[in-house]
Order: structure tokens, then C-alpha cells, then sequence
């Protein structure tokens, strides 16, 4: 497959993850369509109606036929079975399976009228109301409205197309053979969008998502913050860790960035934009791996305590290998992971590989830290390498822990936490390296400064009066004798001939 084909397949799987928004056409010969997976929050009681969630929209076909397939709303404990014989080969079966659990629970008003509104039977008729379906309670401008109130906990609600029908005489279900092609247009909100008071930065999320807009936009004023920094400590100390540093941080604010400016259109149309929001992912991504890179090099002393870099191709290969899988781990948590399953990226096989794959990276991280350390004896440079490796050691040993702690988290609050300390612990990270790297305190311990910079420096030293008034110099028998003294070191003479 092409890369633009991947990158097509990638954006259309992530577009009906994450939209509360849903346009699209569905052929009935498909037999089923799975739609969205949302979080409804849970409802208020003093405010219940407009804290209520809300899926509603139009159904609609531009075909000459009177057949109908079903719309169905369901919360995890009906849809798992529901789902699960979607694969039966026999239509006839998988609908009379499908829909056995979901039978006697569901409203009918010819065969179930004290059921539960999970069900509608679609398409709707052209400029009118779905079958079953009160005036009252319908948005205006749409055909039908679910009203979804849970006032024990928020819970995930599932919403699918099926090539199933209910004969109405009989109340059996059967499998529609005939191809329909059928155009939606949903709506999946959290609270009352007639509300002229509802929170216009929750009504489109999800549950699971509420909150990601805000925690990504603090983050960014962080980052806004944090560049000009250290761009300004580059320009007085023009280093290559410096810069690296700098490329790593930048990043991370352009990634910050991309994720606000998706996160405020979704919280606007439901949609968002889809190519800016990946691009985000994938520049996070590369930031952490870049700022890992830098990390290793400190670790094993560049710049510091040596001028060469030695096992350059075995550094920066597994800095490469670790970037590209971790990419991969993206591309697969996004294509291949079902989004019924209630598990988050670090529950897969690629994602224990990348955090084992962290782990050892961590072990040699500190194997080169404590190598360089024993063959250190300038109290300065061992100071800046005890507290270096302390803040890296944290920020490396992070992210298993939180992949073992989110086991136990329930996949509503998941998602959120894990991105909250994600966020906190890679800025935390970025800050405490800025303040290491600060030009005032870094000049201490870095090697390889730039020529320019180093020439300046050394020329307002030579110029200092202190610098000046040490040396004595004599003529004797033709040579001029010049000696020097240093705080630090032996007298020494120097000769040049007159």
C-alpha cells in the first residue's frame, strides 16, 4: 500500500474515533455500520435535562423504497453481544442473535411499548419525523432525538447502523436483502444544545475527552513561555546541546499548538481537523525522542567530560529504532485496535514492547551516567550529572508506571489521566533541563562552546585590570622574561626571544 493510501486509511479511522459529529453514507448490502463510541456524562439531578446527553440528527434515503433498517443506541451491556454476532453469515441468524438481548429491553410500540428508547427504525420519511417518535422531545431541524440520562455514572453509549427490521404482525426480526443506500447526519453531545447556558467546551466531547481542550491549551502557555527562554539562552551560548535542547522544545510547542487549534474547531463543529491533529501526535512524538537522544548524550558525557562521542552508530540507532516504533505504536493504536475494546494504547502488544523498549533504554541511560560519574573529578561536572540524571531518571521511569496505575483506572477517566501526567512530566522535564542548561550556570560544566562566543569571553579576560597588573615582565640579556601566577595552578615563565 502506498504511503498516501495509509495516511488516507489513517485519517478516516481517526475522523470516526474521535468526531461527535458524523456525516456519511451507508449501503445496506455492508450489513452493519459501527459509528461512534460516546461518553455521556453523568446527569445532574437538580439540572437533569440540561445535563442530559443527546444523539440526534436525520436519517435519510434518496431511493424509492419503503424498507427500513435499524439505528441502534446501546450501552456496553446490551452491545457487546449485539456486536459480537455481527459475523454470523446467515443475515437471518445474526439479526435474530443480535438482537435476542436486545429484544425484550427495547421500546416497540406494536410489540414493546414499556421497553427503553434504544432503538429507530430508519430512514426516516423526507421532511418528517422517524417512525415512534415524539414532537416534543426532537431537536429542532432533525428527524429524531435520543435523550440519554444516567444519574449513577457517566457511561459509554454505542451507535451503529444494522441491515436488520422488525416485522411489525410477527415482532421477529429479519435481515433486509436489499441493497439501500442511506445518507446520516448525527449529532453526539453532552448536555442541551438549545441550552443557551451549556459549556460550550464539554458539548461536543465525549466524556472521556471532556477537559483535553484546556489541559492542552495550559500546556501550551507553558511552552510559549519556555521557548523564548531558551532561545535566548542559544543565542548567548551557541552549543550544540543548547540547540538540540531547543529543537526538542520547539516541537513540542508546534505539537501543542496543532492539538489546541483541533480542539477548539471540534469544540465548534463536533469535526475538528483531523490531518492537524495527527500531525500534533506525530510531533509530540518526535519531541520526546529527540529530547531522549539528548539525554543519552549527556549521559554519556558529550560535551562535558569528552569532546568525541563515542558508539555513535549504536546511539543514534537505537534512537531511531525507539522513534519509528513508537510511531508504529501510534499507526497501530489507531488502525488496528478496536474501539469497542475498553483498553488504551499501553494494553497492546506494541505498546508493552515500547515501554519495555523504554525501560532498557533507561538501564543503559544510567549504565553511561554512572561510567561518566566514575571517571569525573570536577565537582561542578558531578554535581550538574547528579542532579541531571535524577530529573531524567523520572522522567524515564514515568510513563511505565502510570501504563501499570491506568490498569486499574476505568477507561472513562483513562485517557485523560494518562495525557495530564504525560503532559506534566515531559514540561516538568523540559523545564528542569532549561534551568540545568541556563548559559550562567552551563558555562561551568559544557565543553565545545562555540569559537565566537569562547573569543569574546577570553578577550574581556586578558583586558582585566587583575589580568594585567600579574605579570611582570625584564629584559635579560636579550629575552624578555614574562611570569605569570594562578589561584589555581604553579607559577609558570614563558621565553621569547628579543
Amino acid at each position: 500500500m502506498r504511503p498516501t493510501a495509509v495516511c488516507v486509511v489513517l485519517l478516516s479511522v481517526i475522523c470516526v474515533a474521535r468526531s461527535a459529529h458524523l456525516r456519511g453514507t451507508w449501503n445496506t448490502a455492508d450489513f452493519f455500520h459501527f459509528l461512534a463510541k460516546f461518553g455521556i456524562q453523568k446527569a445532574n439531578m437538580h439540572n437533569a435535562r440540561d445535563s442530559l446527553g443527546y444523539i440526534y440528527g436525520n436519517v435519510t434515503t434518496a431511493m424509492a423504497s419503503s424498507a427500513t433498517v435499524t439505528l441502534a443506541v446501546l450501552d456496553r451491556g446490551f452491545f457487546l453481544e449485539y456486536y459480537g454476532n455481527r459475523t454470523v453469515v446467515d443475515g437471518e441468524l445474526a439479526c435474530r442473535r443480535m438482537m435476542h438481548k436486545i429484544d425484550g429491553a427495547a421500546y416497540d410500540a406494536a410489540c414493546n411499548d414499556r421497553g427503553k428508547d434504544f432503538l429507530r427504525r430508519v430512514p426516516c420519511p423526507l421532511g418528517g419525523l422517524c417512525d415512534d417518535e415524539d414532537p416534543a422531545n426532537v431537536i429542532n431541524g432533525h428527524q429524531f432525538t435520543f435523550t440519554i440520562q444516567d444519574l449513577v455514572q457517566p457511561r459509554f453509549w454505542y451507535l451503529s447502523l444494522v441491515a436488520c427490521y422488525r416485522n411489525e404482525t410477527t415482532c421477529q426480526w429479519h435481515h433486509l436483502n436489499e441493497s439501500l443506500q442511506i445518507d446520516y447526519d448525527l449529532w453526539l453531545v453532552n448536555g442541551n444544545p438549545n441550552a443557551s447556558h451549556h459549556n460550550a467546551l464539554e458539548l461536543q466531547f465525549s466524556f472521556d475527552k471532556q477537559n483535553t481542550l484546556e489541559i492542552s491549551f495550559l500546556f501550551l502557555l507553558i511552552y510559549v513561555i519556555l521557548v523564548p527562554l531558551q532561545i535566548h539562552a542559544v543565542m548567548h551560548q551557541k552549543h550544540p546541546v543548547t540547540r538540540l535542547f531547543l529543537a526538542s522544545v520547539m516541537l513540542e510547542m508546534v505539537a501543542m499548538l496543532l492539538e489546541v487549534v483541533h480542539g477548539a474547531k471540534y469544540a465548534v463543529d463536533g469535526v475538528g481537523v483531523t490531518d492537524v491533529a495527527v500531525a500534533g501526535d506525530i510531533l509530540d512524538i518526535l519531541s520526546r525522542t529527540l529530547f531522549m537522544l539528548l539525554l543519552l548524550l549527556l549521559a554519556k558525557g558529550w560535551a562535558i567530560t569528552r569532546i568525541e562521542l563515542t558508539w555513535k552508530p549504536l546511539v543514534f540507532g537505537i534512537w531511531m529504532l525507539y522513534g519509528v516504533v513508537h510511531i508504529l505504536l501510534y499507526v497501530w493504536n489507531t488502525t488496528e485496535v478496536d474501539i469497542i475494546e475498553d483498553i488504551d494504547e499501553y494494553q497492546t502488544w506494541p505498546g508493552w514492547l515500547i515501554l519495555i523498549f523504554r525501560t532498557l533504554i533507561m538501564g543503559w541511560f544510567l549504565l553511561e551516567l554512572r561510567y561518566t560519574m566514575l571517571h569525573e573529578h570536577n565537582a561542578q561536572k558531578l554535581n550538574f550529572l547528579l542532579h541531571f540524571g535524577a530529573s531524567a531518571l523520572v522522567w524515564f521511569i514515568y510513563l511505565p508506571i502510570i501504563a501499570l496505575i491506568a490498569l486499574q483506572i476505568s477507561s472513562l477517566y483513562r485517557f485523560k489521566l494518562i495525557l495530564g501526567i504525560t503532559y506534566s512530566a515531559d514540561a516538568l522535564a523540559y523545564c528542569v533541563i532549561c534551568h540545568l542548561l541556563w548559559p550562567t550556570r552551563s558555562e561551568q560544566y559544557l565543553l565545545l562552546a562555540d569559537s565566537g562566543y569562547l573569543g569574546d569571553e577570553l578577550d574581556e579576560f586578558n583586558e582585566a585590570p587583575h589580568v594585567v597588573n600579574s605579570y611582570a615582565g625584564f629584559v635579560s640579556n636579550g629575552e624578555l622574561l614574562l611570569t605569570g601566577s594562578s589561584n589555581s595552578s604553579p607559577r609558570e615563565s614563558f621565553s621569547v626571544s628579543a
